[in-house]
């Protein structure tokens, strides 16, 4: 059961807090300076930390809560603290909330908010550890699949790859035709790499080929090869991609795209094997395994005529489907450093790192180009950087394709270790951010938060430093009609 440390030097105020919890069914740890606190959190199940910050009688400068408040952040970085001041040091604590501290309240405090601020923050603490599970069995899996399989370097960090990807290396055994959807961009030639990599065809040809960017006019040339003389300009006999990939694997990308009469032409392979040059009579047989992409909805194609319902079953025994990067938001950070690490940058660069505003901006933008926009951003913010900290700046997100934050929040954004401040020269108070809401937008989101920060920044899918910064760029001021 998670439990409140109350670190404070004087017995009634300690007092004070325990019954104040204990009546509404918290359960409290004491500790009377930084020693016993930093030990309680080393060994103790803390679900949040309520820190004064003066432990000696006559210091009223704040640098005791200062210490402690960084000491608990480097054993824990994401466990919640809330900062009790008085007056004397009410700025040590503003500072100490921008560096990643989770609300202050000022002495004497309101036990209604107080009890508040604790509940939320156990039930983000909580969220914190379900992801902190999640995401060690979650690895836990993607290495015993990748022990086992040939993942073709693919990154992913969210649950719904994870489930697409296993289902993928399952199938991939088999020869059973394989349709795989999904937006593009958003990965389906990598899943095809993969069921080809562990299929028991891993050793042989791999022939990929866009048959809705071709003209009919080269259709059946292309896929099934045509002989010397077959049509105008044909001087030599041409092998088509079915031949090509004979004893291997045939990637049909954009299917949904394919043409009235391809699609009768493919379908007669699908239910024969067999298939004839265009231009000669002589039948051959096809062995290959077929597998199938496309960004169309068939089912809808079917109803509205375009696409044969016949064909869908030859190539749909099963399907892969491929979330949109925007659905699978775990993914989004772990590609960008990915990127960010193998994608070539200018010449002389030194090393890149995403700011703590990049990162938000990444996980708050929609990404209707999925993975190739996501790679194609980080590459140029690679390129106009020149090296050190990525900024929104560098990645030039559109403003008009942000996430609302009356939408929600990201699944993972307020589950993010948030405790290191962004050393960007934004963060500093030079440039500006084009995501940010403007200030009625900040200020409702506070009012609708009860004034509660960590829970405003979280309904707002970012995080606790990027909502100050946000307060102050777009002027609104810590003021307790606020509830800050």
């Amino acid at each position: 059961m998670l439990k409140v440390l109350i670190v404070d030097d004087q017995p009634a105020v300690r007092t004070a807090l325990e019954v104040l919890f204990a009546l509404h069914d918290i359960e409290s740890l004491t500790a009377t300076n930084p020693e016993e606190a930093l030990d309680l959190v080393a060994s103790e199940d803390i679900g949040a930390v309520v820190q004064d910050m003066n432990f000696t009688e006559h210091d009223t400068t704040g640098d005791g809560g200062v210490a402690l408040f960084r000491a608990v952040r480097q054993l824990d970085a994401d466990l919640p603290i809330v900062l009790l001041t008085a007056y004397g040091s009410f700025e040590v604590a503003v500072r100490l909330v921008k560096e990643g501290a989770n609300d202050y309240m000022t002495k004497p405090w309101d036990d209604e908010k107080l009890v508040r601020i604790v509940r939320t923050l156990f039930h983000l603490r909580g969220l914190q550890q379900e992801n902190i599970r999640f995401r060690s069995q979650s690895l836990r899996m993607r290495r015993t699949l990748a022990a086992r399989y040939d993942l073709c370097g693919m990154i992913y960090g969210s649950a719904q790859m994870q489930s697409v990807v296993s289902l993928a290396v399952t199938v991939a055994a088999s020869d059973v035709p394989i349709l795989i959807t999904g937006a593009n961009g958003a990965g389906k030639e990598k899943l095809a790499e993969i069921i080809q990599a562990n299929s028991r065809r891993k050793d042989r040809a791999f022939v990929k080929v866009n048959v809705g960017a071709l003209p009919e006019s080269l259709l059946e040339a292309e896929l099934f090869g045509a002989e010397a003389g077959a049509f105008t300009g044909s001087t030599k006999m041409r092998i088509g991609r079915f031949e090509a990939a004979a004893g291997g694997t045939l990637f049909l990308d954009e299917i949904g795209n394919l043409s009235p009469s391809g699609q009768a032409k493919l379908l007669r392979v699908l239910q024969t094997g067999e298939f004839e040059r265009l231009g000669s009579s002589v039948t051959r047989k096809s062995d290959v395994r077929v597998v199938s992409a496309t960004n169309v909805d068939l089912k809808r194609a079917i109803a509205a005529g375009t696409f044969r319902e016949d064909l869908f079953f030859r190539l749909n025994v099963i399907e892969l489907q491929v979330p949109p990067l925007a659905d699978r938001p775990d993914d989004i950070l772990p590609l960008a450093e990915h990127f960010l690490a193998t994608l070539p940058g200018p010449d002389g660069a030194g090393t890149f790192r995403l700011g703590e505003a990049a990162r938000d901006a990444l996980l708050q933008h929609e990404w209707p180009g999925n993975v190739r926009e996501l790679q194609n951003k980080i590459h140029r913010a690679m390129l106009v950087c020149g090296g050190g900290v990525i900024t929104p700046e560098h990645l030039d997100l559109a403003p008009g394709s942000l996430q609302s934050p009356t939408t929600g929040p990201r699944a993972s954004a307020s589950t993010r270790n948030a405790a290191t401040p962004d050393s960007s020269p934004r963060a500093a108070g030079s440039g500006s951010d084009p995501t940010h809401p403007d200030r009625a937008v900040v200020e409702d989101a506070l009012m609708r938060a009860g004034g509660i920060v960590s829970k405003a920044a979280a309904e707002m899918g970012i995080s606790r430093q990027a909502l100050y910064r946000r307060m102050e760029q777009s002027g609104v001021v810590l003021e307790r009609r606020l509830k800050v």
